[in-house]
């Protein structure tokens, strides 16, 4: 019994801590502003605040500028506010 929690145990974890960040929910927009903890980005014509504080925050390419094409990887989590605002960030990327 013990071994079968083991290998179960390892397959999770194996599962859980090898996805990609690219395998996270993402939004893409503009960036209308820049602040020092937070960006806020036009997506559809839909206003969202979102965090510089990523989870792992080599992940966040700076500087990020107003204008930047940005595509965010965040826990999926929107906070229905206005604007809306992402909280959980893992990465922010600039898109060329």
């Amino acid at each position: 019994m013990k071994k079968i929690l083991a290998v179960l145990l390892l397959v999770f974890c194996l599962v859980g801590c090898g996805g990609s960040v690219t395998d996270k929910p993402s939004i893409s927009g503009t960036v209308v502003e820049v602040y020092e903890n937070s960006i806020l980005i036009d997506s559809d014509g839909s206003p969202y605040y979102v965090s510089l504080s990523a989870e792992n925050p080599d992940n966040i390419e700076r500087p990020i500028s107003v204008g930047d094409e940005v595509t965010v990887y965040f826990d999926g989590n929107v906070a229905e506010s206005y604007p809306m605002q992402i909280h959980k960030v893992y990465a922010i990327t600039v898109n060329e």
